[in-house]
């Protein structure tokens, strides 16, 4: 029904744009200034980040510094828990989960640290007197260039700013200028919430110094300061009382530095002063095109790795705000596209090697204390943030990630061995800057150990996209050491003898066997598909390193030990061990479907029992939740198969937030809305629509897998696969591949999967894979099919038929296809 409808539609709408004209369209547009954060437009280096309100009588930089958090260096672990773990686990076992709950609350979890907040810097606030009165109004976000631009006329005067965050020069850099000269007067000033951080004068600048804020009885440590100073073209300016005041200027270049005395987790020994300063300096000896040009040259050799077309209709020419507001109503297939690139944009923006990772908010936050701290919530949001930076070709943006993931190694080593008396390391549901690695909240959310294999799983797929032998070498070490905590760490069970972890959660749901009054549990489905992945990759690790064959053998056995993944009465994949299930739960994780997406356990092809389970229960779920849970819901529907229902979940997530609207969906300024703002929504839908595309979990590139009927002709290029094949370009039209060229980066079997037949170019022979090279990444990626339970008759799901074809690949050479 949807095609019919839709395909009307189109005829009547649809028109075609040549390349350069869709390029031009990938901006974020308003036809009025911002009247709070969710409307401001995100600018950042991944240090240094702004939200553009773009009023014109006062304009407002809400500012922020990457490494400003709450607290200084801290491990939150003691050594009461050991002792509490034995009677804990004996709770669960005889059933009697409230009891073990609040035990493992009292004694487990940390009390008195529960994690620092990330936090604002401040706001650089601009004056113009006189600009209440204006028109002619447009404020924009052009993602293709990281540059925000604000327009409008005063009494026949054009007024404009342009603002970006500059990746090589580290300042934010604002340029005020006109159509008119010496028609600029306004005044500068910088502030911030923090306690002592008062604004002075020194020379030609203003500054502010302070110190972040004490936070359940962790000192504030982290020093910072910040700078402001002003060019001017004609006029003049006076700085005084922490005051940059302009007169009658034809142009002004404003430059702010910000930093901290951060060197790294344990380490606040730098000085924030002569950062702050020379960064400012350095800047300020240069012009307003030449720190554009470098920072745009920067920004676009990431962000022009891919392109993306799926077509435009007249809605493009709509402000953003009322495209998202419209958009399940209507079709505008452009802005799927956007805020496909607008994830891109923010994981550039955030996200920088050498850097720290985007936490919950990414970098952009005006709030001292905001919403779950804006830390690294692990047990999904972090993991999520970087689904899109292998496959969207943003592989460098996932190094802060990986980094994170080393020093909670060493962190979490600590942790494991005080608190559990186990070898190895271990992380909890949250960690921060300081990378603290204990249980932390309390234990209905926290008391979930299992977090180490989940974000180890980020380096072995890094891994897999790559090929890169020596890279897998140097983190074999850390997924070792994850792998030895779950050896010491699971014990048996009573009722059937398999390996459990324990206490857990399946996060953050309470289940029937509590009478839903618990999460604390064990042997929870999404424990043992972690652990499974963690061990399998330990073991294909060892093999292809040509190492450590007796500890493989050993995590294959525990493997083997461990709970299969069970279908229960109502025909659902259990979320627990136990058929506690109900079909009515609407809850906004989905943990038990990680066997689905991200992990590659749950195959229609090699598991379809477990498949048509696993759908079974995200119908259960339903399809409205919290931003960020239906940006998981994308990529859940993109491996069923099923692009229309993926599509619909695309059009619930653009649902327009506004304050007198409530609910998940998107903010103004295509922000994700938990509510409040987190930037994971943003991210999982990027790699959903990635996924709706091309997929290469499942031993092949999956081409057009879960292409909606809407979608009838477009184009992606830059995507990457697994297997270190880059796909140059993937053309479609009438819903079928016209078509592909891939690059091979490092050579070996290319395995496509397709619903439409395929030829080479050259004449290359292609046969119906019947296997190929073991040895080649594709192979290792098809793990040891899971444990499953005893099998169940269900109504599984029809697929379409695949055709799959291997062909030889060398190194660096492209191939070509076409539909036969």
């Amino acid at each position: 029904m949807m095609k019919i409808a839709f395909g009307l539609l189109l005829t009547l709408v649809v028109f075609c744009v040549s390349a350069q004209e869709f390029d031009d369209k990938m901006k974020l547009w308003y036809d009025r200034p911002a009247s709070n954060w969710n409307e401001a437009l995100p600018l950042g280096n991944g240090r240094l980040g702004a939200m553009v309100f773009g009023t014109p009588a006062m304009e407002r930089l809400q500012l922020n510094e990457e490494t400003l958090w709450a607290g200084s260096p801290n491990n939150n672990i003691h050594d009461k828990a050991k002792d509490a773990l034995p009677t804990v686990r004996k709770l669960i076992f005889e059933g009697k989960y409230v009891e073990a709950q609040d035990l493992a609350t009292k004694e487990i979890m940390s009390q008195t640290n529960h994690g620092m907040p990330y936090q604002t810097f401040g706001d650089l606030f601009v004056s113009f007197p006189g600009h209440a009165d204006y028109s002619a109004y447009y404020r924009e976000l052009d993602i293709e260039n990281a540059i925000s631009t604000v327009q409008y006329k005063v009494d026949g005067v054009n007024f404009k700013r342009e603002v970006l965050t500059a990746f090589d020069d580290q300042v934010i850099l604002l340029r005020l200028s006109t159509d008119q000269p010496g028609k600029i007067t306004c005044q500068l000033q910088l502030n911030s919430p923090h306690d002592n951080a008062d604004a002075v004068t020194e020379n030609d600048q203003i500054l502010v110094s302070g110190v972040s804020s004490m936070h359940e009885k962790q000192p504030g440590r982290l020093k910072f300061q910040g700078r402001v100073k002003a060019k001017l073209t004609g006029g003049k300016q006076i700085v005084k009382d922490g005051i940059i005041q302009i007169e009658g200027a034809d142009e002004v270049l404003v430059y702010v530095s910000m930093a901290t005395n951060f060197i790294n987790y344990k380490d606040i020994s730098g000085d924030e002063v002569s950062k702050s300063q020379e960064l400012l300096e350095n800047a300020f000896s240069k012009d307003f095109e030449s720190i554009k040009s470098s920072h745009v040259d920067y920004f676009k050799g990431y962000m022009d790795r891919v392109s993306i077309d799926l077509g435009i209709t007249e809605a493009a020419s709509k402000p953003t705000d009322q495209r998202v507001a419209e958009f399940s109503q209507g079709f505008d297939p452009h802005l799927v596209a956007l805020y496909f690139q607008f994830g891109r944009y923010l994981l550039i923006s955030s996200s920088q090697p050498g850097g720290q990772p985007a936490n919950l908010q990414g970098i952009w936050n005006d709030r001292l204390f905001p919403s779950w701290d804006s830390k690294y919530t692990v047990n999904i949001n972090a993991e999520m943030n970087y689904w899109p930076a292998e496959v969207t070709n943003l592989t460098e943006m996932h190094e802060p990630f990986l980094q994170l993931v080393k020093e909670v190694s060493e962190t979490g080593r600590e942790a494991a061995e005080k608190l559990y008396g186990a070898k190895g390391w271990v992380l909890h549901h949250n960690t921060d800057i300081w990378r603290i690695a204990g249980p932390l909240d309390r234990a209905p959310s926290g008391m979930w150990p299992s977090a180490g294999a989940w974000v180890s799983q980020h380096l072995w797929e890094r891994y897999l996209f790559t090929g890169d032998k020596q890279y897998l070498e140097e983190v074999y070490p850390v997924m070792k050491g994850a792998a030895e905590f779950f050896l010491d760490f699971m014990i048996e069970e009573p009722e059937n003898n398999w390996l459990v972890v324990t206490p857990s959660n399946s996060p953050e749901n309470v289940h029937a066997g509590s009478g839903g009054k618990a999460t604390t549990a064990a042997g929870v489905t999404i424990d043992n598909q972690l652990v499974f992945d963690l061990f399998s990759n330990i073991s294909r690790a060892s093999k292809i390193l040509g190492k450590d064959e007796a500890f493989a053998m050993e995590v294959e056995k525990a493997k083997k030990r461990m709970p299969p993944m069970q279908v229960g009465k109502h025909g659902q994949l259990q979320e627990w061990m136990h058929d506690w299930d109900d079909p009515k739960d609407q809850h906004r994780h989905v943990s038990h479907l990680y066997g689905v997406a991200p992990s590659n356990q749950i195959s229609p092809i090699r598991t379809p029992e477990l498949f048509d389970a696993a759908r079974t229960s995200l119908i259960f779920r339903g399809d409205p939740s919290t931003g960020w849970s239906m940006g998981w819901k994308v990529n859940l529907w993109a491996r069923f198969l099923d692009g229309n229902h993926a599509y619909k979940l695309l059009q619930d997530q653009l649902s327009l937030v506004t304050p007198d609207k409530k609910g998940g969906g998107t903010y103004p300024n295509l922000l994700d809305a938990h509510p409040p703002f987190q930037i994971d929504g943003n991210f999982g839908c990027t790699a959903g629509i990635a996924e709706m595309l091309m997929q290469s979990h499942d031993g092949a590139i999956h081409l057009l897998p879960a292409l909606p009927d809407v979608w009838e002709a477009g184009s992606i290029h830059g995507l990457v696969a697994r297997g270190a094949f880059e796909i140059i370009e993937l053309t479609w039209k009438q819903n079928k591949i016209e078509k592909l060229v891939v690059k091979a980066r490092i050579g070996g079997n290319l395995r496509l999967r397709s619903s439409d037949q395929l030829r080479n170019e050259k004449g290359f022979r292609m046969s119906k894979a019947k296997g190929s090279n073991p040895n080649h990444l594709f192979e290792i990626m098809k793990i040891n099919d899971p444990i499953i339970s005893p099998e169940v008759k269900l109504n599984k799901v029809e697929l379409p038929k695949f055709w799959e074809y291997d062909i030889m690949t060398t190194k660096g050479k492209t191939y070509t296809f076409y539909r036969k």
